[in-house]
């Protein structure tokens, strides 16, 4: 992610503010130029000033706090924007605890359409594209008469209402004895299944995938019993990201392409922030880092990893001081990162082909009854 800055007073903004806390403009994200704009106007028509006094109006999800992206005014717009149009299912806003929960979930979903933008990756509602389009669910398992899981179908994301619920989130961490998991975790796990999906499956990349992950033609319903039942094979780590990644291949792909975009975008960050790493003790120069360099144009895993090793160190030891656990309990093997390698050289091709599709979708309503 990089660092937004207010476009009129130069004050630095979080990507989900709304309103500048020096100048007071109203503020809305721009996707195409990747910019966080001031307004002026309102309240059903803005124009940007510093943006050549474009005219915008704020996504319909904004209504409900959900949103802060902006959409062009023009004749006939979308009156959803780039990341909301997807959306398939969204819980029953007139419940606050849902409500609150689906900003939630949104907030994490924008940082991930933020992402695959900036990778230039393919990303067509399904409106656009009924066979390959993306879109994503919402529901509510206490109101839904089936078992609701996390997961991928077909093109389809669906996210349990309840993994926005942080209690709720922890238990299941705990349970399942993982290390981590997040919104954003979810979100870029199974956007890694979508990817396998359209950018592997019946494509050239698919045998180096096999070489690398496995025959994905194994049982995938067995291979998860087998997984939960037995746990991950001993030395696990010196081959796959996480635990989770030993069940399947798919699993093991799909872990690996969250942790890129993971890497990714944390080393942006850091970069926006002009972070310069060299600990007094690093007489080997290891924990050395200077990440003056955009991540997301990175041709070369050895260059990100190289930035992210001294970076994760920090990250660590700043939340170990203040009494947290590490942010970032994985480890990056050899065989890990030639994984990682194959999924940035996957990404940069799929990225220089522009498969992006710019839009416009139609509406989507804001409100579907439960259909799960």
């Amino acid at each position: 992610m990089k660092l937004f800055r207010c476009d009129h007073c130069g004050h630095m903004l979080y990507f989900e503010n709304t309103r500048c806390e020096r100048c007071g403009h109203t503020l809305g994200y721009a996707p195409l130029p990747n910019r966080m704009v001031a307004l002026d106007g309102g309240p059903h028509s803005w124009q940007a000033p510093h943006l050549d006094h474009r005219s915008f109006v704020f996504c319909a999800n904004a209504a409900h706090g959900a949103c802060n992206w902006l959409v062009a005014a023009e004749p006939g717009h979308d009156p959803y924007c780039r990341a909301c149009r997807h959306n398939e299912l969204v819980p029953a806003i007139e419940l606050p605890a849902d409500l609150a929960r689906w900003q939630a979930i949104e907030r994490a979903k924008k940082r991930l359409i933020y992402s695959l933008l900036r990778l230039h990756l393919p990303l067509a509602t399904r409106n656009e594209d009924p066979v390959h389009g993306l879109s994503f669910r919402f529901p509510d398992e206490e109101l839904s008469p089936a078992p609701v899981l996390t997961g991928h179908e077909s093109g389809v994301i669906t996210i349990a209402l309840k993994e926005a619920d942080d209690a709720a989130r922890e238990y299941r961490r705990a349970r399942f004895n993982e290390p981590y998991r997040t919104l954003l975790g979810h979100f870029r796990h199974e956007i890694g299944h979508y990817y396998w999906s359209i950018l592997v499956s019946g494509k050239p990349a698919q045998s180096e995938f096999r070489r690398l992950f496995g025959d994905e033609t194994a049982d995938y319903g067995v291979a998860l019993q087998r997984h939960y039942a037995d746990g991950a094979p001993a030395e696990w780590q010196q081959g796959y990201i996480s635990a989770y990644a030993t069940s399947h291949p798919w699993e093991d792909f799909a872990e690996t392409f969250a942790h890129y975009l993971h890497l990714v975008d944390t080393t942006e960050m850091a970069a926006a922030f002009g972070i310069r790493l060299k600990p007094k003790l690093d007489r080997a120069g290891e924990l050395s880092a200077e990440l003056d360099y955009n991540p997301y144009r990175d041709a070369r895993i050895d260059d990100l990893v190289e930035n992210w090793v001294p970076l994760a160190s920090l990250i660590n030891n700043l939340n170990r001081a203040v009494g947290q656990q590490d942010a970032y309990p994985f480890v990056l093997t050899p065989a890990v990162i030639e994984k990682l390698g194959f999924v940035l050289r996957l990404v940069r091709e799929a990225g220089a082909s522009q498969w992006t599709v710019a839009g416009p979708a139609g509406p989507i309503p804001i409100n579907v009854p439960q259909a799960e």
